[in-house]
């Protein structure tokens, strides 16, 4: 009986394992698919939405400096264009796109990438409207089994057609309706001038349970429409009612400008005081900002964003001279968000009522932020005074100190240590114990670089441990960081990660080399690369050489567009402009060169592991082996 019951216990032990962990995995899935759509895209199209072959006739058919230069005018310079940078702000041209490369490159914030990046970065796409705009012009069909289902395809548009001519009722009441002076009253109490008003397309949903299902609702097919729009509900009985009433309505529309719901602010003491459109096929709060489309050039502009609570902040900001203002949708800060307030700039500032409720928020906000800290990025906290909003605020002390306000934000470092030490003693051992505990795992979530090596140094100061006080160093995994000057040889201490982000020197110049001219293959297929070496990203060396031998006539664009979803993808870009200053006749003595090094250093360290077993020790086959090293080291130096 008792092994019976063993047996039992067992199978549920399995069961329950694998249960949990194909929960985990099916939730690590989903909030990938949620949050990392531009990456998700790309490996689609890797796996046969949009085959590579589409992509590099797409880039061949292409012309970067054309599609560029309808947005942004350029000029010529030698073999490539230049104009002033459409990303930051600029007087002096440092913004560079090569015909040859079918690349982009800005020399002053460091934007880059493909004809594909730049309509996604310029004008907000994601990748599968990038590459559809770009198909459409080059005379090509994207493959029928990359584009949307036809019937959805339909479907979205008739919601926005009926969103539309929402939109054009709401605007007609706001002049003409009896009750509309009311909502005029309220908008001209909040300081909000007609012009702006009209800017932003305000509206007036009157009193009333069916005004608007009467006036476009002409049949159950519209009505049916209305309500999977979200501007009506389906009554249990039958019939439906208008969603909104007697509230001031704020279109909302996506990155591309396109309506896709309303936000509606009460008129009186209604609850709620504001309303956002349900969730639709069109409408996805947590991943949309309302005013984002309109702010857009501003933002790329300063580069900068300030995140607000609410449209009537963004709309009040906007009046009094603050464009690039945007708000999330009652909802939390989310990835999402992240992934496109940092696709615009690389600046953003959060804007929250200095309450209870407003530092927790922005608390929140943090920590959804920390994983997107990459160098170069900063996160700031504006906390306002208590009662106050930011049009109020603005209103009230005028842009210039407004304006100092944001330059005075709190930046994420001193949020995060200043939130923590607030309720310490720091002079006790236990308390600063306590501060290491929790903010460990917060500075683990951020992205390796500098800004994380840092704020580990920051913490080993505020905590006085040292990495020799080994009674209370931290775990390995944070030990490389408790240091004052951190080493520039790797340890033994050094996470996979941030080993596995450098690339070794021979190994990026050959990289750099190759990107950049792939006919220069044939000198690097005359060496062999021992892939199992610990010459840090010789995988992807290999991993490119064998991409261009499959396809020898690949460009620089086309290349990039295949390892867009490669790690190093950021660093790959970097090296497809990198100015290697030789000649045209000197870039295959420079390849072949960092080969011969490349080649030396792993034959090297073969040599190196053998002996370190002791010749004693070795079987006949090494010994052979070790001999054959020699005599390509010898090969090598000669």
């Amino acid at each position: 009986m008792s092994i019976i019951f063993s047996l039992l216990l067992i199978s549920w032990s399995i069961f329950y394992w694998r249960h949990n962990v194909l929960n985990k995995i099916a939730f690590l899935l989903y909030t990938n698919i949620q949050y990392n759509r531009d990456h998700w895209h790309n490996l689609l199209s890797r796996l046969g939405r949009i085959p590579e072959q589409f992509i590099d006739e797409l880039i061949s058919r292409t012309d970067i400096a054309e599609i560029i230069d309808h947005r942004v005018p350029l000029q010529r310079a030698g073999s490539e264009f230049r104009a002033c940078c459409p990303f930051h702000n600029e007087k002096t041209p440092s913004f560079y796109v090569s015909p040859v490369k079918q690349f982009y490159h800005c020399f002053g914030c460091g934007a880059h990438g493909t004809a594909i990046s730049f309509l996604m970065n310029y004008d907000n796409m994601e990748f599968l409207d990038a590459v559809d705009a770009l198909a459409s012009q080059a005379g090509m069909v994207v493959p029928k089994d990359a584009q949307p289902d036809e019937g959805a395809r339909e479907e979205r548009a008739s919601l926005h057609e009926i969103i539309e001519r929402a939109n054009e009722w709401y605007q007609a009441q706001l002049k003409q309706h009896p009750d509309a002076p009311q909502a005029v009253e309220y908008l001209k109490n909040r300081g909000l001038d007609g012009k702006t008003a009209a800017a932003f397309g305000v509206g007036f949903a009157p009193q009333g349970w069916d005004n608007l299902s009467k006036a476009i609702g002409a049949d159950e097919a519209k009505l049916k429409l209305l309500a999977d729009a979200g501007l009506a509900i389906e009554k249990d009985e039958g019939g439906y009612y208008d969603r909104f009433r007697e509230r001031v309505m704020f279109p909302i529309e996506d990155y591309r400008g396109k309506l896709i719901g309303f936000g509606g602010r009460v008129i009186g003491k209604g609850e709620p005081k504001y309303l956002n459109s349900p969730e639709t096929k069109l409408f996805h709060k947590g991943s949309e900002l309302y005013g984002f489309h309109r702010a857009r050039r501003e933002i790329g502009q300063r580069d900068e964003v300030v995140v607000v609570e609410g449209y009537m902040d963004v709309v009040g900001l906007a009046q009094c001279g603050v464009p690039h203002a945007v708000a999330t949708l009652g909802t939390a800060t989310t990835p999402a968000h992240l992934q496109r307030l940092f696709r615009a700039a690389s600046k953003v500032i959060f804007c929250f009522d200095g309450d209870r409720a407003g530092r927790k928020a922005a608390w929140r906000a943090m920590e959804i932020a920390i994983p997107f800290m990459q160098d170069g990025r900063q996160i700031k906290f504006l906390l306002l005074p208590d009662g106050e909003d930011p049009d109020s605020l603005i209103r009230q002390e005028g842009l210039a100190a407004f304006e100092q306000r944001i330059v005075d934000a709190t930046a994420l470092n001193a949020f995060l240590f200043d939130s923590l030490t607030a309720k310490l003693d720091m002079s006790q051992m236990d308390q600063r114990a306590k501060l290491a505990t929790q903010a460990r795992p917060l500075i683990q979530k951020l992205p390796q670089g500098n800004f994380k090596s840092m704020m580990y140094a920051h913490l080993s100061e505020l905590v006085g441990v040292t990495q020799h006080e080994e009674a209370s160093a931290p775990p390995v995994e944070y030990q490389e960081h408790f240091s004052a000057a951190p080493s520039t040889a790797p340890s033994a201490a050094t996470p996979p990660a941030q080993e596995e982000m450098r690339l070794h020197e021979h190994v990026q110049a050959a990289i750099c080399s190759l990107l950049q001219k792939p006919g220069l293959v044939e000198i690097a297929n005359e060496f062999e690369l021992d892939t199992k070496q610990s010459a840090a990203g010789i995988e992807l060396l290999d991993q490119l050489i064998g991409m261009i031998n499959v396809q020898p006539e690949i460009n620089t664009a086309q290349l990039i567009e295949r390892l867009r979803d490669s790690r190093h993808i950021e660093k790959l870009s970097q090296l497809a402009i990198k100015d290697l200053m030789l000649e045209e006749d000197q870039q295959e003595t420079y390849l072949r060169d960092t080969m011969v090094r490349l080649e030396r250093q792993q034959l090297e360290q073969q040599i190196d592991s053998l002996l370190q077993q002791g010749l004693k020790n070795l079987t006949p086959t090494e010994r052979d082996h070790l001999n054959a090293l020699y005599q390509r080291k010898a090969k090598a130096t000669a």
